[in-house]
C-alpha cells in the first residue's frame, strides 16, 4: 500500500491511489524548503475551459504550460493554494506606497505573446532571483509561459517604452489565477511582483470576479511569504474546502 492511499482528502480509492501514482514524477530537492524532497502528480492538457480549471485549482492542482500538476510530497503538505478575496481586499499602507512609487508605469493586457525583448527580461530575471535549475532556452521559456491550454492573460508593465515587467494569469470562470510574474531586475527597487498583484486584483474587482489565486503558499519560504500580505485571504485545506489564513 502506498502512502497516497492514506491521502484520504485528495484520494478516495486504492484503485484511485494506483491511477495516480502512475502520474508522479521521481523525488527531487524541494525548491521551496531545504533538506526536503519533493514530488508532483502530473498530468498534460490539450485544452481546458475556466470553468474546469477552477475546480481543479480547488482539488490542489496548478498548471505550469500545457501541463497540470499538484505536490505529492511523501511527508510533508506545506504547499497549500492561496487565494485573495477580490471584494474584501484593502490594499496596506506599504502597497499603497508601491502603487505611489509606480504611477508613472503603464500596464498593457494582451493575449501571450513571446518576444526576443520579454526573453531577455526573462533571462535576467532567472539570472538574478534563481539558480541555475531553470532553464535559460528560448523553448524553456515559450513552453513555461507561453503554451497555455485554457484562456489566458499578459499583463506588459512598462516605463516608458522600456518594458520592466510581464506577469501571466490564467482566467477562470470567477477569478484570475496567476502564473508567473517576471521582472527587470534593475527595477527591483519597485516592487513590481506587489504593483502586479495589486493591479490584478483590480482587474478581477472590476469585471465582478472574487477570487485572485496567487498559487502556493508554503510556510517557512522566504520566497512565498509576500503572499500572505494580500488581505483577506483562503488557504485551501482539502478538497474544495477553503479557510481563513491565518499565520
Amino acid at each position: 500500500m502506498t502512502d497516497l492511499e492514506h491521502d484520504d482528502e485528495l484520494i478516495s480509492s486504492p484503485q484511485a491511489a494506483f491511477d495516480a501514482l502512475r502520474n508522479v514524477t521521481p523525488e527531487t530537492p524541494c525548491p521551496y524548503l531545504p533538506g526536503r524532497q519533493s514530488r508532483s502528480e502530473v498530468y498534460s492538457a490539450e485544452q481546458l475551459d475556466g470553468e474546469l480549471y477552477e475546480c481543479l485549482l480547488a482539488l490542489g492542482f496548478r498548471r505550469s504550460g500545457s501541463l497540470i500538476y499538484r505536490p505529492r510530497c511523501r511527508r510533508c503538505r506545506e504547499c497549500r493554494q492561496l487565494r485573495i478575496m477580490v471584494d474584501e481586499f484593502s490594499p496596506s499602507r506599504g502597497m499603497r506606497r508601491v502603487h505611489r512609487l509606480n504611477v508613472d508605469v503603464n500596464v498593457a493586457m494582451s493575449k501571450p505573446t513571446p518576444t526576443d525583448e520579454k526573453f531577455a527580461v526573462f533571462k535576467d530575471y532567472l539570472d538574478a532571483q534563481h539558480d541555475d535549475t531553470m532553464s535559460r532556452s528560448y523553448d524553456a521559456f515559450h513552453d513555461f509561459l507561453y503554451d497555455s491550454p485554457l484562456e489566458t492573460w499578459e499583463f506588459e508593465y512598462r516605463l516608458g517604452k522600456r518594458l520592466i515587467g510581464v506577469s501571466i494569469a490564467d482566467q477562470c470562470s470567477n477569478g484570475l489565477s496567476s502564473v508567473y510574474m517576471y521582472f527587470d531586475p534593475a527595477f527591483g527597487s519597485r516592487s513590481l511582483g506587489t504593483l502586479s498583484v495589486l493591479h490584478e486584483t483590480e482587474y478581477c474587482r472590476t469585471r465582478g470576479l472574487s477570487y485572485y489565486y496567487l498559487g502556493f503558499y508554503v510556510a517557512g519560504s522566504r520566497t512565498m511569504a509576500y503572499k500572505a500580505r494580500f488581505k483577506p485571504n483562503q488557504v485551501l485545506v482539502g478538497n474544495d474546502r477553503w479557510v481563513a489564513f491565518r499565520e
